[in-house]
């Protein structure tokens, strides 16, 4: 997928209760955060945002990936880094202004798109080998996590990896705790987990199916 053929998007159809809970009832807190900053997590500058970025890459399956997708996107600095390990890459945000930044960001890289978008509702047409969920599930009900699962499990490509990362502290704006978004986000895209990182602030964790672990993708387990 390119910057060219990346524009289809699937329609959102019959969509489950709750499903575009991040499109209908969280836009004024992130109106509000990009309104104050274009970095509203400070991810440019935070070493703990910076070490979790290289845990997240120390969590990929293999060196490259053809094709991924991160949605919610935000100002594109995690999409940076993977960019490195993929062929093509898209990102994508529901809110405007993280669109816009995450352009800037990404700018130089000519491998990767990006564009507006609100998930589960809307999701990429395509097949993908790696889908990056980072601090976007628990934005949704369970109903939402369910719907999104699904879209992953339909456009994950066989042997492809979804890997997602999630901040476990409290938040005023959370509907579901993070274990409960991976629980729900395995399950329902019928994965098997073969990697969990697990710290006091986030999870983090890598499924794939068939469950193969890295030294058995290379032959020496």
């Amino acid at each position: 997928m390119t910057r060219r053929t990346v524009s289809a998007i699937e329609p959102a159809g019959s969509q489950a209760p709750g499903s575009s809970v991040a499109a209908a009832a969280i836009p004024a807190h992130f109106d509000a955060l990009y309104a104050r900053s274009d970095d509203p997590w400070s991810y440019r500058n935070s070493w703990y945002e910076a070490r979790k970025r290289n845990l997240v890459l120390a969590l990929l399956d293999r060196p490259r990936f053809r094709s991924a997708f991160e949605p919610g996107c935000g100002n594109g600095e995690l999409s940076a880094v993977l960019a490195l390990r993929c062929d093509s890459l898209l990102a994508a945000d529901m809110h405007p202004r993280a669109v816009d930044v995450a352009r800037q960001c990404l700018a130089r890289m000519a491998n990767v798109h990006v564009m507006p978008l609100s998930v589960p509702a809307g999701w990429p047409r395509g097949i993908f080998e790696l889908i990056v969920i980072s601090e976007l599930a628990y934005y949704l009900s369970d109903a939402g996590v369910e719907h999104m699962a699904h879209r992953v499990r339909r456009t994950l490509a066989p042997g492809g990896l979804l890997l997602a990362c999630h901040w476990r502290r409290p938040f005023g704006e959370r509907m579901i705790s993070s274990e409960r978004a991976h629980e729900l986000l395995g399950q329902h895209a019928g994965l098997d987990c073969i990697a969990t990182h697990v710290e006091a602030d986030f999870l983090m964790q890598a499924w794939t199916r068939g469950g193969r672990s890295v030294a058995a993708r290379e032959g020496i387990a």
